[in-house]
């Protein structure tokens, strides 16, 4: 990561709260861009910094993907590479943490029954780690918050997407939903299209609070909270909690002379992630890094103690669940507690 981002986060320090609590990240990324690394060493050393860490899920973001052959093949290389970290992590030499214990890939479901070979061969490059796909449906009007990889209104409801969504789930897989608050509906109905598909929802359906959206912050987490609850009536669906450091939500933690501690980040994000909680009960809900997309707003230590310090009045069983077996059951990966 760049040098200056690191001395900006050095300014708030803080000891690791509950330092023994298991956790299982479910959301980190990695990637190796020129003057932006971002692999073993910097995901270990943020995971080493205090908590205990002990797996996690690498989650797609584009990265290493094949320089030839068929276009929807090409995302094969992101697993293998991924697949590669994995194993320089089971080495011992890295830390305790097991990096990259399941694997989130991506493949384009848009390709419907066409995308079964696809899916094989990231069965095949995974080596039993590939657990998912995260298809990006995010899509809003407003062009800055679009991408290459965005999707398009009404993606999720057409036939040729749900064909290829069918081959996924038939192979076992879970799907992690990426979508923008507005597209929470639509989400819904794609749930009970595939009642007995495991969903996990990315960031907590990711209230933005930039462009059209800024300015109005408690209209939209109403319209937020009310979509989140209908969506949590579908018992399929588990949720990504945390995810508010990106750019995205509005809250410009990046933009202060100093980053946030976690007692600031529990006041701002609480009301997020613990409506969250309640509507979808612990053992739905994991919390997750998102690192290093939000390592622009605050550090590994403070955003893992802001969790902690919102949890503090939780019960052991309800914090397990939380902090890694929720988790490890939707990505079939060992649990802390017996089920």
């Amino acid at each position: 990561m760049p040098a200056e981002l690191d001395a900006w986060l050095e300014q708030s320090r803080e000891e690791a709260l509950d330092p023994s609590l298991p956790i299982c990240d479910p959301h980190h990324h990695l990637w190796d861009k020129p003057g932006d690394r971002y692999m073993i060493d910097e995901v270990t050393s943020d995971m080493g910094s205090g908590h205990n860490v002990v797996q996690s899920l690498f989650v797609e973001v584009d990265s290493m993907y094949r320089a030839s052959g068929p276009p929807e093949m090409r995302p094969v290389g992101e697993v293998e590479w991924a697949r590669g970290i994995g194993a320089q992590s089971d080495s011992g030499l890295y830390g305790p943490t097991k990096v990259a214990a399941g694997i989130v890939g991506y493949a384009d479901l848009n390709l419907g029954a066409a995308v079964r070979p696809v899916l094989e061969a990231m069965e095949l490059a995974g080596s039993g780690r590939f657990r998912s796909i995260r298809h990006t449906c995010s899509w809003d009007a407003h062009e800055p918050l679009r991408s290459h990889r965005s999707g398009w209104p009404g993606m999720m409801a057409e036939a040729k997407f749900k064909e290829g969504f069918g081959v996924l789930i038939g192979m076992g897989h879970a799907f992690d939903a990426l979508v923008y608050h507005p597209q929470l509906s639509e989400l819904t109905g794609l749930v009970d299209a595939f009642p007995n598909a495991v969903f996990v929802l990315n960031h907590i359906g990711r209230p933005l609070g930039v462009g059209p959206y800024a300015g109005y912050r408690d209209e939209i987490f109403e319209v937020w909270k009310k979509d989140m609850t209908s969506l949590a009536e579908r018992p399929n669906v588990t949720v990504k909690v945390g995810g508010l450091g990106n750019r995205v939500s509005g809250f410009e933690w990046d933009s202060q002379p100093m980053p946030p501690d976690s007692t600031e980040l529990t006041e701002k994000t609480s009301p997020y992630y613990l409506h969250t909680i309640e509507a979808f009960g612990p053992k739905r809900c994991m919390f997750e890094s998102n690192f290093p997309v939000d390592k622009n707003s605050y550090s590994y230590t403070a955003v893992w103690n802001s969790f902690k310090r919102m949890t503090k009045d939780f019960s052991d069983t309800e914090k397990a669940w939380l902090f890694h077996d929720t988790a490890a059951k939707a990505y079939r990966l060992p649990l802390l507690s017996k089920q």
